[in-house]
Formats: structure tokens, sequence, C-alpha cells
């Protein structure tokens, strides 16, 4: 990486008024070191490197230009944000990313008035702009909203809608579109950035107004003809014919890694009356280390690395992952059953599809991020006799409820629901937590809802899916690495409804729904060193629930609690409701219900994050005694028998 000057810049950069006190020929230096400084801090923390490399120079670009935060700088995602946080103020604390207390991985409303919008699921920009700038039209304001996308968030339908309403409103709205996978992009070049100068400039706008004007005095057919000229002849030059359709004003494509090619064009940009405008910004993921350009997936998302080898560190664990079990789980089912088909939205190798996908690629659908045509497409797929399992995080299928609630639910159509990253993430906090779905599938008749409590009972799952074929069903499991059981040869499916009891005792019931399983039995062994008997049942399934076994803990226990890795109203709502149905609510049971916390945890290890919302084994042996009346505390300290 060239250095201009031997003088540090980035040290002189706090906020983005400094960097506007710089001259424009002494960015090129702060870029390098912001690459840098980012490279270094995410060996240090993991995270998204490769997407916040490819953005580098723009972010530069954008904050010397723009008047952030008075402009409204919204990046989509926030995958690409960390070069962003350097330069706006929190570069003292940018080794905490990702970690307990410290910097989300995301942008963060509550983090920095530089991060106006918060977000983490993608092609939010766009909406989320378009409502500032109205609210700034409503108010008389005159600053800009820029919103950065990239063309991956462009395969979600939300863009589009976003895109068509500003083009309908005519709104001073500024877009960002980069393009770090060649996707749509024609050739980037001096010629590309010259027209894209030209055309954004103020003199080649001016005159484009004066021809609608000119235009407006001829008759109508003339007139809409005139127009279409003018827009097709820059589609024929610049490409943009979609963004033109959708009323944007295309500028573009230009090198986002040339500071000479992209300063003119937002500088001309800033000052244009003109609304909406797109900019085409063509970026490299992962740009200037050469492990994230050399990586086939461009260093998208790393743990803790060596910044000189690029080597990232292993994670010691005998026991395999969730998602790569789910995905060889699928496969043994699909080579006995060429109607499965795996489907996921932009997530192969996060849900283990790509492992599906490498041994039945013509089987494999990935459609993008767009996850409510994903679940109607499988909807599709399942009305032809196909058994479509659509991979999709729990927290990303949420935006797809409605094509759950309406093209399968009340079809009763066979779509096997597999939801990664159920329960607490740890690094990636709330917005990626699947804290919601027991609830929110729970409450649709007729759908199927089963959590692995370990990755053996993770194979019995997968095959019991397979073996559902008259209505919807769900499995839950979480993120990352198993517990360590023996695995089995190969899946059988699982009486539907039916839960299993892992531990017998006679006077306190555990009843857990998920990995909180092994939390369970930790505490019941806590539990019987105090002389307190307890039963640990595993649920399996939370719809249809057991009820025989859920009557049988309720009558032969004095104390029982449900234990869940989900919100109010999932596992423990439904085993209330069961009860008093059979009115086993009215015998004196001491009953308690373990759910995630009523409120968004940040960001920290999955076990640190349990412990805070009270789901690990102390959290339950803690319920336990206090379900009895006692002192948890104060039976530790031998005060109390």
């Amino acid at each position: 990486m060239s250095q201009q000057s031997k003088t540090p810049l980035l040290d002189l950069v706090h906020t983005p008024d400094d960097l506007r006190r710089l001259d424009e020929s002494q960015l090129r230096q702060v870029a390098d070191e912001l690459r840098t400084e980012t490279i270094d801090a995410v060996a240090v923390t993991g995270g998204h490197l490769g997407a916040g490399l490819g953005v580098v120079e723009l972010t530069v670009a954008l904050h010397y230009v723009f008047d952030t935060p008075r402009d409204r700088l919204v990046w989509d995602v926030g995958h690409q944000a960390y070069p962003h946080k350097i330069m706006t103020g929190r570069r003292d604390r940018i080794r905490t990313l990702r970690q307990g207390n410290g910097l989300s991985g995301f942008t963060k409303r509550a983090e920095s008035e530089y991060d106006p919008f918060g977000a983490a699921h993608s092609s939010t920009s766009i909406s989320s702009a378009l409502g500032m700038t109205v609210a700034r039209d409503l108010s008389g304001g005159k600053n800009n909203a820029i919103a950065v996308i990239g063309d991956g968030a462009l395969s979600a339908g939300m863009a589009y809608e976003a895109m068509n309403n500003a083009g309908a409103m005519d709104s001073r709205l500024i877009v960002i579109l980069n393009d770090n996978d060649m996707s749509i992009a024609p050739p980037v070049g001096a010629m590309s950035a010259y027209l894209s100068r030209l055309l954004s400039g103020k003199t080649y706008l001016k005159l484009r107004d004066i021809g609608k004007q000119l235009a407006h005095k001829f008759p109508k057919f003339m007139e809409e003809r005139a127009l279409r000229v003018e827009e097709y002849a820059r589609g024929f030059l610049t490409g943009g014919t979609l963004f033109e359709e959708l009323g944007f004003y295309y500028v573009g494509p230009i090198d986002g890694h040339n500071l000479d090619h992209l300063l003119p064009v937002l500088k001309n940009v800033r000052d244009a009356k003109e609304g909406p405008i797109l900019v085409h910004v063509v970026t490299q993921k992962g740009k200037g280390y050469a492990p994230a350009e050399n990586s086939a997936d461009k260093y998208h998302g790393v743990v803790k690395f060596d910044v000189v080898t690029g080597v990232q560190a292993k994670a010691k664990s005998n026991a395999p992952a969730y998602q790569k079990v789910f995905g060889e789980s699928l496969v043994k089912e699909a080579r006995k059953d060429n109607k499965i088909v795996g489907i996921t939205a932009a997530m192969p190798s996060g849900t283990g599809i790509d492992l599906f996908q490498k041994v039945f690629p013509e089987r494999t659908f990935d459609v993008g991020i767009a996850e409510q045509h994903a679940v109607t497409f499988a909807a599709g797929l399942a009305t032809e006799g196909y058994k479509p399992f659509c991979a999709i995080y729990s927290t990303f299928l949420q935006r797809a409820y409605d094509q759950v609630v309406h093209d399968v639910a009340i079809q009763s159509l066979p779509v096997r629901f597999a939801m990664d990253r159920a329960g607490l993430v740890g690094a990636d906090g709330p917005t990626h937590a699947g804290s919601f779905d027991i609830a929110y599938l729970g409450c649709l008749p007729g759908f199927v809802i089963m959590a692995a409590a370990d990755e053996a009972d993770l194979v019995h799952m997968v095959a019991t899916q397979v073996a559902i074929d008259d209505r919807p069903s769900a499995l839950r499991y979480p993120r990352g690495d198993g517990v360590g059981v023996e695995m089995p040869s190969e899946g059988k499916p699982l009486e539907i409804g039916k839960g299993r009891v892992v531990r017998e005792g006679t006077k306190i019931a555990l009843f857990s729904f998920g990995t909180r399983l092994a939390e369970c039995v930790k505490a019941a062994e806590e539990l019987a060193a105090y002389g307190l008997s307890t039963t640990v049942a595993d649920a399996r399934f939370a719809k249809p629930l057991d009820t025989n076994l859920l009557l049988r803990l309720a009558n032969e226990h004095e104390v029982l609690i449900t234990i869940e890795e989900g919100s109010i109203g999932g596992f423990g709502a439904q085993v209330f409701q069961a009860l008093a149905e059979h009115g086993a609510l009215d015998r004196g049971l001491k009953i308690r219900a373990m759910i995630l916390p009523d409120t968004f945890i940040d960001q920290d290890s999955p076990a640190v994050m349990y412990a805070k919302a009270g789901l690990d084994a102390k959290g339950i042996v803690k319920k336990a005694f206090e379900a009895l009346g006692k002192d948890a505390a104060a039976v530790s300290a031998g005060r109390l028998a």
C-alpha cells in the first residue's frame, strides 16, 4: 500500500469534519491507512471484512463530499460499515467490534449520530433514506439523504418497491449502487468516468432541463418521443435503462477505488437539483488485502486471523456444527428420495445447503435475498409433489411471514422450513437472533414445530420432515457446534408430537424445548445435590404438544418449569394453554416459564448471552428455588435446607 507522507493522516481524522479539512491530494493516503486499520481491527475481533475493504475509497469520498451527519448516510445491511465507524469517532473502540459491551457489527442508531438508521437485514436503505428525504421536504430542510446498497441487496423486492416509489415522487434522493460482483456492470474505465462526470455535471443537467421545457411546448406525442430519445441516448452510452424506467437519473458506472473518478461525480450529484439519482459504483470485495482478494468468498465473514498470512484461527471442537449436520443429513435423505429439493435465500453456506448443492446442484435453488419469493416458490414445488426444504435463518424468515401464512399454512402445503440460527447467536447480536419463530409459527393451524436438542436429534428430525407430507413443518437449530453426542448412521422419523424423558425425578420437572436440554441436565444434577429430585424431559415438539407427557409431569411433580430459546408466546404459552384446557392449573402446581427476556440482548458470546437471559444451568436452578419459595443464594450458603 502506497504512502504519500510519513506522517499518519488517519490519526488526525476523528470525525468527518476533520477529514474535510484535508486537501484532496491527501485522501489517497487516508484511504490506504483506513484499509490497514480495518484489516488490523478485524484480525483481532473477527467479523465482516471483504465488504468493508471494498468500500474504503467510497467511504472516504462520501464523508469528504457530503456534510455528514447533517447529510444522512445510510449503509445497507451494515457489513461494509467498519471503515465508516473508524471515520466517525469510533476508532478508539473499533477493536471491540462484535464483543460484549463493544461496537455492533452493524450500523446502530444508539451508537452514533453518524448511523441515522440501524441495519443488519438487507435492502432497507432506499426505503429508509426515502423516508428521510420526505421528512426533510416536509420540514423545509436542505440536507441530502444517501443510501449505499450492494448489488446483492438488489435481489430483494423491497429495494425495487422503494425505487419505484421514489421515482414516482421525484424526491431528491441519492442512491449509490455498490456493484462488487460485476454482476450488472459494463466495462469501467476512463471513458465511463468521463461520461459520468459529464452527464452528472451542471452544464448537461441544465441543458437537459432546457430540453425538457422545450419538449413540453411540443404536442404530447412529440414531447414523449423527445424525452425518450434523450433517455435512450444516455442509456446507450452508459447503461442503466432499468433504473431510468423506475424514475432515477442514472450515472455510471465508475471505478469505486479511483478517488479522481469518485470525487467529481459525487460533487456533481450533491449539487444537482435533480432527483432521485442513482450512481453506479463498481468495487472489488476484499480490495487491497491479498488473502481476501484470492479467497473464494473474499473474506466476507472471518474469525480472528493472522494479518501477515491471512490464516484464520480454527475453533477447537470435537462436535460437528449444526449446519454441517443438517446439510449432510439432507444429502442422505435426498439420495433415497429424488423429490427432495433444497432452497435458500442467499445463505447456502450459512445454512448447510451448500453441502446439498455440491451433490445435487440441479435440485438446489439459491433465490438471492428474496425470502418472500423463496417461501412461495417452495409452496409451488409442494403443489406438484416435491419435498422442498426451505433453509432460512429464523430471523430472516420473519421477512416472509405473510407468505408462510397465506401461501403455505392456509393451503396446508408440506413445505419443510429449516430455521437456522435459532435462539441467541453471539457476535451478530439481536438483529440475527432467532427469538420469535416459535411464537409466530406456533399460532398457525396445522404447523408441526420441532427443535433439536442436539446434533443427533437433528438428524432424526430431518428424516421426520421428509416423512411429513400432509402439512407444513418447521425445524429449528442453533448456530455453531453441537454438544458432542454419538451420531446415528442415518435418520429415523420420530413419532409426531412425542417427547421423551431423559432423567427421572419426583419433585421438580424441567420441560425443555431445544438445545437448553444440556443445561437442564446440569441443573438437575445440581438440584439433586440439594436433595431435590428432578425430572428432565425433552418436548421435541412445540406443536403438536405431547399432552400425555405434559400432564404426567404436571401430576407427578410439585414444580414444572418450561425452558426454551425463544420469546414470550412460544413453547411456554403452548404448555400453559394445554394445562388450562385440562384443568391442571387448579391443582396447586407451581409452574414457571423460562423464556428470553422481553428485551433485545446485545452481542456477546452465546454463553454470556444465555447467562444474562437466565437460561443457563445456574438460572434454571435459581428459578426452581424461586418456585419453591426459597432463596438460591441462601441455599447455596447452607442456610436453608
